[in-house]
Order: C-alpha cells, then sequence, then structure tokens
C-alpha cells in the first residue's frame, strides 16, 4: 500500500470514529463525482443549541468527497447535495468555497476542516432562520385573542343604565345647595331643574353660600307636578342614607 493510500485509510478510520452514524460509504454512481473509487457522504444540520430540534425539522446538507490517487497532495472530489431545505444558488456557493479551501489545505488530511467549515457556514446561513420561523411561530400564537367574560345582551346593558342613571342622580344631589336639600318636599329641586336653573356654573363655593343664604328669604316655589320622578325617588333615597 503507497504512503497516500495508507494516510487515505487512517483518515477514514478518524472520521468514522468522530462522525460516527453522520458519515457512510455510498456508491460511486451516486455520489456524482464521476469516480470508481470509494465514495463516502457526509449528512450535517445546524449546529444551534437554543433551538429545541424536537420543534422543527432542520435543513441538512450533504457533503460527498472521495479520495483522488495522490490525495492529500491534490484536492479530493467534492459534491454537496441538499437533502432538506438547501437553495441550489447557496449549494454552489458553498462547493466553491469548499474547492478553494481544499486547495489552500494541500499536503495535509483536510476532510475534516472542510467538514467543519461547512458546518459553520450550514449554520450562519439556515441556523437563524430556523430559529426567526420558531420566533414567529411563538409570536403569532400569542397573537391569537381568547374572548374573556360575559357576552353583551339587552338585559345586561338595561340593568347597566340603570345603575348608572342612579349613580349619577347621587352625584347631581351632592353637587346641590344645602337649603334645596333641606327645604320641605314641595320645594325641593331635582338634579334636573337645579342644573336647568343654571346654578351649576363653577363660581366657587363663596359664591354657592352667598346663593344658599338668599335662598334662606326667598319664597322657592315649584310645580309639584315633576318632570322625572325616577330622580326624585334616587334623591331621596340618598337624603335617607345621609341623614342615617
Amino acid at each position: 500500500m503507497s504512503d497516500h493510500a495508507q494516510e487515505q485509510e487512517m483518515e477514514i478510520e478518524a472520521l468514522q470514529a468522530i462522525l460516527m452514524d453522520d458519515i457512510e460509504e455510498i456508491e460511486s454512481s451516486d455520489s456524482g463525482l464521476g469516480t470508481k473509487n470509494r465514495c463516502f457522504q457526509i449528512t450535517l444540520s445546524p449546529q444551534d443549541d437554543d433551538v429545541d430540534e424536537a420543534n422543527y425539522t432542520p435543513v441538512q446538507l450533504a457533503l460527498i468527497f472521495s479520495h483522488t490517487e495522490k490525495y492529500p497532495d491534490e484536492p479530493p472530489l467534492l459534491n454537496v447535495k441538499s437533502i432538506r431545505g438547501i437553495k441550489p444558488d447557496d449549494l454552489q456557493v458553498l462547493k466553491e468555497n469548499l474547492e478553494q479551501e481544499a486547495s489552500d489545505n494541500l499536503g495535509m488530511a483536510m476532510i475534516y476542516t472542510l467538514v467543519t467549515s461547512a458546518q459553520e457556514w450550514l449554520s450562519e446561513k439556515y441556523g437563524h432562520e430556523e430559529e426567526a420561523e420558531l420566533e414567529e411561530t411563538d409570536t403569532a400564537k400569542e397573537d391569537i385573542i381568547i374572548p374573556h367574560g360575559e357576552a353583551v345582551t339587552v338585559e345586561s346593558f338595561l340593568a347597566w343604565r340603570e345603575r348608572f342613571e342612579a349613580e349619577l342622580a347621587l352625584e347631581r344631589a351632592k353637587l346641590m345647595p344645602e337649603s334645596a336639600l333641606s327645604a320641605p318636599k314641595e320645594k325641593k329641586l331635582t338634579g334636573r331643574q337645579w342644573f336647568e336653573s343654571g346654578r351649576a356654573s363653577a363660581k366657587g363655593a363663596t359664591a354657592v353660600n352667598e346663593e344658599s343664604e338668599e335662598e334662606d328669604d326667598e319664597d322657592i316655589d315649584f310645580d309639584d307636578d315633576f318632570e322625572d320622578d325616577e330622580e326624585e325617588d334616587m334623591l331621596e333615597h340618598y337624603l335617607a342614607e345621609k341623614s342615617s
């Protein structure tokens, strides 16, 4: 056995020990190298520890090589093939890069060096794309809005409006002058009457007090026919709670 053949055999044994199941001998007719010498295929995938391989199918690359008669003093025969997801243009670029690197490493066993370069290229070119797809999928799941709470119905809206109007009437009652609240029932103002009378203008606390003193001497006379009996009932309810 020549020195070249012995060196080639030792390299094959070393590659099999390192790569294990990722390297296999294939038929020369399937290699695309146009040779009858022994041909080997090494399967590569992007190396990315941050990506969970259980959640996606990685791209895969086949690096095919065959030793020439004078290897490593001359370059090996090389071919690259997509097993899954590699674009043809990218394969051509990778093959040219590997052939150039093989020429730069003449005189030494170089197959594992070429494998490392192909692995780094694959991780840089495709590893981040797979991770980005996972992030987009997770983001899309987060963007799905799940409705919560009860649906709005006519009955629920009417109940809400009744509560809102009651609270509004109580708030109006709080803003009314003390004279209007303490007057006899036949002289009391409803919230609507008081607001329509123009006494809700922002005159400050002093103006309100002065107006209250003047109302002590005035003969407040309103019709017994109130426009809004519901608001009067709300006001009486508020005064009853206040006195208690």
